[in-house]
């Protein structure tokens, strides 16, 4: 696995540590979906539902994957060595993926806009310094806008274990 992409490993494993507790859990994906969902306002029913389904997926792909000893908890032990395996979890991501994106654009217009953007994020708990820079890494354009699809193949990007200088490298850079 690269550096970069160790480094992407550790902090999804903090960002899904939602309640901060050591440890990934059920209850972890309940309380960032709520989350990105105060800030879909905007989004139909479709897209939050698509959402929710992602993220119930998520956790349920990772408990039978990951949670070796099976007690409910994914630790981070359990969670390094395995997460960026495509052949395990690259349909989950793809699926994350598109349903993040699309919740991105409530207009249907295949672009998001910068705020959006951020505020998705920003609920994940990624950094803002680091979302815009990861906004234009992607080459927004003239409008501060990129498209879904630029979005969801960045995020498949970023699960990716043999990827390195790719724009969700901005999301683990040390930023002021």
């Amino acid at each position: 696995m690269r550096t970069e992409a160790a480094q992407r490993v550790e902090l999804v494993f903090s960002l899904f540590d939602a309640d901060g507790n050591g440890v990934i859990e059920s209850n972890d994906f309940d309380l960032m979906t709520g989350r990105v969902l105060e800030a879909a306002v905007a989004s139909d029913d479709g897209a939050k539902a698509a959402i929710r389904a992602a993220f119930r997926r998520y956790w349920t792909t990772l408990a039978t994957e990951l949670d070796a000893d099976g007690d409910g908890v994914i630790t981070v032990e359990e969670f390094r060595p395995f997460v960026l395996d495509p052949q395990r979890f690259g349909p989950m991501i793809a699926e994350f993926a598109e349903a993040l994106a699309a919740l991105g654009e409530p207009d249907m217009d295949g672009l998001i806009e910068r705020p959006l953007f951020t505020s998705l994020m920003t609920a994940i708990g990624f950094e803002k310094a680091n979302i815009h820079a990861l906004f234009d890494a992607f080459g927004p354009d003239a409008e501060d806008r990129i498209t879904v699809a630029t979005w969801a193949a960045g995020i498949e990007d970023y699960y990716a274990p043999d990827m390195a200088g790719i724009p969700g490298d901005e999301l683990v850079s040390a930023r002021v």
